[in-house]
């Protein structure tokens, strides 16, 4: 299983980007995906995710800015982020809780992408 993602890039404060995560390979069923961010030095933090049964969530720090989508038929999912502050610069980092053909149950990542917020 992979995931691969794109979308990354320097914006101005207050602009928008759109990430895309990609899950490819042996797939059964995607349990959960979800975006997370990690500044150097600094713990991995969840962004936003949703499960298979509907449910998302979301960071404080990000709720009323960003969206997390998902295009199932494509197993991708995508954050949207609006207003983006400096604060938001890391490496998006997406996730996925994927079970696959063989029944085996895998927390896959992707390579990440960088997110830069800087005037």
């Amino acid at each position: 299983v992979q995931l691969t993602e794109s979308g990354g890039g320097l914006v101005q404060p207050g602009g928008s980007l759109r990430l895309s995560c990609a899950a490819s390979g042996s797939i059964f069923t995607i349990n959960a995906m979800g975006w997370h961010r990690q500044i150097p030095g600094g713990e991995r933090e969840l962004v936003a995710s949703f499960t298979r049964g509907g449910n998302i969530n979301y960071a404080d720090s990000v709720k009323g800015r960003f969206t997390i989508s998902k295009e199932s038929a494509k197993n991708t999912v995508y954050l949207q982020m609006n207003s983006l502050k400096p604060d938001d610069t890391a490496v998006y980092y997406c996730s996925g809780d994927i079970t696959t053909t063989t029944y085996i149950r895998v927390d896959a990542w992707g390579q990440g992408t960088q997110v830069t917020v800087s005037s």
